[in-house]
């Protein structure tokens, strides 16, 4: 057995490994760290393996025998016979948040580093494939504060004097997908997958009153909030080769999400900071939080040396919840009702390989990738939309020659609310993203032949 495959199977047991302290590690405080994620679930991640990732998420309709594909089931069937596939995703993230609060330039930063996702695909049978993926579908971080000026005309506040509000919460909502593709026909393939969905999210506030004549003293009160989610939901997908030859590759794919409701289970306590800690208010409810239904179309292109994709989403996140908040304070001291919306993203990739046969320059073996991606938030805030973009750059590095096992490495730039933020007092946030992928194939390419019980020992 040669150096190279030993080293493959010992990394796939390290990772195999760290698979509970990924599961651990989705549970922490440091998947993001962002304002907007005050509200329902959070932000939601961008889905897919890094190669993905790094042409702008498209992948729908990508259908590669050699890479994991989380996005379409369909695609689980293209998995060679006698062969295995493992991804395994680190992703490292800069925040960086910017406000102008009455003609206040405000400014925050802050890093976070996780895992991102863990795949596996493997064939069940000729032209039938499964596929088993872990990844984060939104995280929640955020810690703000907001100071209430002393106002004397006002009924209420005007008896009890400023007020410092602080505001926090950390959690996240976890997917685990399972799925099949099968190729029902020739260049055909239809995909089933389920997807488990759970998480805790935790929120606070404390609020913190001040005397107006410096006599006396106030009982700061404390507010905390619990998401328990636990629920099912499906996706189907579709896959077709419409060209396939030795030249070019043209494949088209969709995908549908029949959404549902989270029901999470919310219990709220406010209670005083007082030495027995009085409690105000201890209730348990089931709130109604609903996935999207989502649909997915996109189109993937591929030649030796170049690949191109373009997906479009659609989500109906407005349709499926209707509630909205009125929370927080805008300029000039309005207030915001945060409600969810529809959302439309257009995403858009490229990936060039010099020349995958080179023996003699490695880095022409390379894949090189770029990628865009437009769309607008998920939340309205005063009715108005936060549009948001983000410009993907990345490379694969093959670890052998003519093999798909690679070393991938990606970049993103990202920035939300440039249309709206300084008109009405919103944060505008920039983020970058880096992360590191591994993808590991076992197959013809090495002699590894997983699952396949040996005629001689």
């Amino acid at each position: 057995m040669s150096l190279k495959n030993t080293f493959h199977k010992a990394v796939v047991a390290a990772l195999s490994l760290l698979l509970p302290a990924g599961l651990a590690a989705q549970t922490s405080s440091i998947n993001a760290f962002s304002p907007y994620t005050m509200y329902g679930i959070g932000e939601v991640n961008t889905p897919g393996t890094l190669p993905m990732r790094s042409m702008g998420g498209v992948g729908v309709a990508m259908r590669n025998p050699g890479m994991v594909n989380t996005l379409n089931p369909a695609a689980y069937s293209a998995v060679p016979q006698k062969s295995f596939l493992f991804s395994f995703g680190l992703e490292g993230q800069n925040y960086y948040n910017s406000q102008s609060d009455n003609g206040v330039a405000k400014k925050s930063a802050y890093n976070t580093f996780n895992f991102h996702d863990i795949a596996v695909q493997f064939p069940l049978a000729r032209k039938l494939g499964l596929g088993v993926s872990l990844a984060p579908y939104s995280s929640v971080g955020y810690r703000t504060k907001f100071f209430r000026e002393f106002d004397p005309g006002d009924p209420v506040w005007g008896n009890v004097g400023p007020v410092q509000y602080t505001y926090q919460g950390e959690g996240d909502v976890t997917e685990v997908k399972l799925g099949v593709g099968w190729e029902v026909a020739k260049h055909f393939s239809i995909g089933l997958a389920a997807q488990y969905y759970w998480g805790k999210i935790d929120r606070s506030y404390t609020a913190t009153f001040s005397s107006i004549t410096g006599e006396g003293a106030f009982n700061s009160i404390v507010g905390q909030s619990e998401y328990s989610i636990s629920s099912f939901k499906g996706q189907v997908g579709v896959q077709w080769d419409a060209i396939m030859n030795s030249r070019r590759v043209l494949t088209f794919g969709a995908t549908f999400d029949v959404g549902g409701d989270l029901r999470p289970r919310h219990r709220t306590q406010v209670y005083t900071s007082d030495l027995s800690g009085t409690t105000v208010i201890d209730e348990e409810a089931d709130l109604k939080l609903v996935l999207p239904r989502q649909l997915v179309a996109g189109v993937y292109y591929q030649t030796p040396k170049w690949t191109f994709g373009f997906d479009y989403v659609y989500q109906n996140w407005g349709g499926a919840n209707q509630d909205a908040v009125s929370t927080g304070a805008g300029a000039g001291g309005g207030r915001f009702d945060v409600a969810y919306a529809n959302t439309s993203t257009f995403k858009v990739g490229v990936e060039f390989v010099p020349n995958r046969y080179d023996v003699r320059r490695f880095m022409k073996r390379w894949s090189y990738r770029a990628g865009f991606r437009y769309g607008d938030y998920s939340q309205t805030f005063g009715g108005r939309r936060l549009h948001q973009y983000a410009v993907t750059v990345g490379f694969g590095i093959p670890v052998r020659f003519l093999g798909a096992s690679s070393v991938d490495v990606g970049f993103e730039y990202g920035n939300r609310g440039f249309n709206v933020a300084e008109r009405v007092g919103l944060v505008r946030q920039q983020y970058f993203k880096f992360a590191v992928g591994f993808a590991l194939f076992a197959g013809s390419e090495n002699g590894e032949y997983w699952f396949v019980r040996p005629k001689y020992d």
